[in-house]
């Protein structure tokens, strides 16, 4: 932003600076919890002496890139707050279209300025439009947004994006970086109190029928007061984090906690973290922060990735709250985790297991500070504590059918109330009359919030055992089984529609897809006349043993093809939802358990899965994949590339290496939007080419993409080396230059911005300038 300076960190020396005296640490946790609205906090926190980088973001997650103090933060927010007042903005929707860092800070800390409604989004991936542009849409139709915040580089890509998305077009678009200078004096403080709408968080999963939950500034404030006495925050704590900032977790739990405690944060890039998790320990270790969590994959991902000599240079004694939510927790990743991790310092009394959902704001439950994770066994399976009922707030056990209080300890559903629950869903009055305004049957009491998650509670503890709908929590995001079930049977006419169920099962204490679908029956009948078998009963095994004769039609044909139908299911799952499935299984037609409706009844479906029970006609399942690397020798030429990339996907997806051929897409094997990320970060180590995500992700054939790979090595080949060690210049960019390097990063295959010329230079050339 023009005239609003920030702070540029040289290293990690930011860390020194946060050493601050008693004086800045007393003024850091006056007690704000009479304040009305975090535009008061926030302002009172720019007006304090405490004067330091209050935010500060790696670019890179190892590198720091901008820092931002209380003072400035609230100048910026007073600029882009009196922007939206110039066009009479107050109580209209405004999306936050940005990529992490501080400008989404900035932006949705405006809005709150502005009395103007926050709407955080996903920026739409230029390389996946067909994805990502629907669910943009979907939420700004939903909100009924009126103006959308972003950056210049971002406002650049209108002419590509928008022309496609005439309803995103009309929106009145505003890059926030490029505000005149002095604006912020223009600003007016408008009334907002407790009750004011602050934001609305849209619920991961569906792009059909998203929920907006409308939170109030106190809301916000009444649960960050509940996180600060959960954790045991104090002067002394620095929050550091990766996670995404558009969700509660990440916008709530670590963006807004250290803003109403007055401590130092520090944030990365969610897809910094998952190119390489080291960079969240390693920074942990730096910056001696307390406080950082994530999912339960997060914790998995650390150990499997971190190696022993990388292990040996962390230092994370000084981690007091190592919080683990989103998905369910598992007990042996707790255990594995502290036990790998113990030699460095880490203590299995910082995890800390808690619960939430974006209609209680965030937190719901957590447990004890310093005290272990408590473990429950269940139904042959190990649960993991998620703690207590936080501050005022309460928790229920009821029978969701008869809305009758569970007796003790007998499973139910969780009800919530306090005044952390959100107002409601926006411009959903049915939906929030089910969700938000249940009561008692029998006395009465209320109103509840219904989270539709299964559990129950043992001497105060909550116990987590599943959910009553069957959204399915991979990773922490979620996924909504009929959108699976849709793709799916859109992949091969042999598919019978509406007759397949979607769902997760644990294995390994990670939650994994599974898809049972129905084959159409004109198939099924079809291929039963031509065998004379009964194949219902018969496995993979039985199938390389008996040769398929398909019929003279062509679509009979690949419908009979059982291997090349489940292929197609994988590839369809892998493109569209990015989820890596763990077993795939043909039905006989009409064996899907349905209730007298016709509805699909997954959990009975999950549960004929697990006991073997289905009438298959043909499971796939994936075998456990391996971590090591590939010990072919890499050289940058077609064959060892294509070598090395089959050993790849045969060791980590659990393929058998002669299934896996040139020509088909990458996809079909189910690699999802994680293992597509560790396979460009493996490339790019490995032979030093840089392809996007899309490429792996998409319908690219591995042929292609070796090719793709061979290429780009080569021009790595040709690419001036970077300046030595020492050579500490900095050459700031241009607006423009900057606007190019981020629509690159978006999109590198882009040749919109290409220019071809010829140029003749005489003299020597300063390289590091160039660069």
């Amino acid at each position: 932003m023009v005239g609003l300076p920030r702070k540029k960190a040289k290293g990690f020396s930011f860390f020194q600076s946060q050493k601050r005296s008693v004086k800045d640490r007393r003024e850091a946790l006056y007690d704000f919890s009479d304040l009305p609205s975090l535009v008061e906090l926030l302002q009172r926190r720019a007006q304090s002496p405490f004067k330091k980088p209050a935010y500060t973001f790696l670019a890179d997650g190892e590198s720091e890139e901008i820092s931002l103090s209380y003072a400035e933060l609230d100048r910026q927010a007073r600029a882009i707050a009196a922007a939206l007042q110039g066009f009479a903005a107050k109580g209209e929707r405004a999306l936050l279209v940005y990529p992490p860092g501080l400008d989404y800070i900035a932006a949705f800390l405006g809005c709150l300025y502005a009395g103007v409604i926050a709407v955080p989004v996903y920026p739409p991936d230029p390389n996946r439009l067909s994805r990502t542009l629907p669910r943009l849409q979907t939420i700004a139709k939903d909100a009924q947004a009126g103006f959308a915040l972003t950056t210049s580089p971002i406002l650049a890509l209108n002419e590509m994006i928008l022309e496609q998305a005439p309803d995103l077009k009309k929106l009145q678009w505003i890059a926030t970086d490029d505000i005149a200078e002095g604006l912020e004096n223009q600003w007016q403080s408008p009334q907002i109190g407790p009750e004011t709408l602050a934001f609305l968080q849209y619920t991961s999963g569906s792009t059909g029928h998203p929920k907006g939950v409308i939170l109030s500034h106190g809301n916000l404030l009444h649960n960050e007061e509940l996180i600060k006495n959960a954790f045991g925050q104090d002067e002394k704590s620095i929050v550091l984090g990766w996670l995404p900032p558009y969700h509660d977790m990440g916008l709530i739990g670590l963006i807004l906690q250290p803003l109403y405690l007055g401590v130092p944060c520090i944030l990365m890039s969610p897809l910094s973290f998952l190119e390489e998790p080291l960079r969240w320990l390693k920074a942990m270790s730096h910056y001696q922060a307390t406080t950082s969590g994530g999912p339960n994959f997060a914790y998995d991902l650390c150990v499997r990735k971190i190696s022993l000599e990388e292990r040996a240079k962390l230092d994370l004694s000084h981690w007091q709250v190592a919080f683990t939510g989103a998905e369910p927790i598992s007990s042996q990743t707790i255990e594995n985790f502290t036990r790998y991790f113990e030699p460095c310092g880490f203590r299995r009394e910082a995890f800390y297991p808690c619960y939430g959902l974006a209609e209680g704001t965030l937190a719901v439950s957590g447990g004890k500070k310093e005290s272990p994770p408590i473990v429950q066994a269940f139904r042959k399976k190990h649960l993991v504590g998620c703690g207590e009922s936080l501050g005022d707030q309460k928790i229920l056990i009821v029978n969701p059918d008869t809305s009758l209080a569970c007796p003790a300890g007998a499973e139910g559903e969780i009800w919530v109330c306090g005044p952390s629950v959100a107002q409601g869903y926006w411009r959903q009055p049915k939906a929030t009359r089910e969700v938000f305004q249940a009561h008692l049957k029998d006395t009465k009491e209320g109103p509840f919030l219904r989270t539709g998650d299964l559990g129950f509670l043992k001497k105060g503890e909550l116990f987590l055992t599943g959910r009553i709908k069957d959204v399915i929590i991979i990773h922490g995001q979620n996924h909504y089984p009929q959108d699976i079930e849709e793709s799916v049977q859109k992949s091969s006419p042999g598919l019978r529609p509406g007759c397949g169920a979607a769902f997760s099962v644990p294995v390994e204490g990670e939650e994994k897809l599974v898809v049972v679908q129905e084959v159409d029956r004109r198939y099924y009948e079809r291929r039963l006349k031509q065998h004379h078998v009964d194949v219902g009963d018969r496995r993979r095994s039985d199938r390389r043993q008996t040769k398929v004769e398909p019929g003279h039609d062509p679509e009979l044909r690949q419908a009979f093809d059982s291997e090349q139908v489940i292929g197609a299911m994988t590839q369809a799952i892998s493109e569209e939802h990015e989820l890596q499935p763990y077993a795939v299984v043909l039905v006989k037609p009409g064996t899907i358990p349905k209730t007298s409706s016709g509805k699909i009844q997954r959990h009975a479906c999950k549960q004929e899965f697990l006991s073997h029970k289905l009438e298959t006609i043909e499971e796939w399942k994936r075998s456990a994949g391996r971590e090591e690397d590939s010990e072919l020798p890499i050289a940058k030429d077609h064959a060892s590339v294509e070598a090395w990339l089959k050993d790849y996907i045969a060791k980590r997806l659990g393929v058998a290496k002669d299934h896996i051929h040139a020509q088909e897409p990458i996809s079909r094997w189910g690699l999802d939007s994680l293992g597509a990320i560790e396979l460009a970060h493996a490339v790019e180590l490995k032979v030093g080419a840089h392809l996007p995500l899309s490429d792996f992700l998409g319908a690219l054939t591995l042929e292609q993409i070796v090719f793709k790979i061979v290429e780009e090595g080569q021009d790595k080949g040709r690419i001036i080396p970077k300046p030595k060690a020492g050579e500490d210049k900095v050459y700031g960019l241009s607006h423009g230059q900057e606007a190019l390097w981020f629509l690159h990063q978006l999109s590198p295959e882009s040749s919109a911005y290409n220019i071809a010329a010829a140029v003749r230079i005489r003299g020597a050339i300063e390289i590091s300038a160039l660069q």
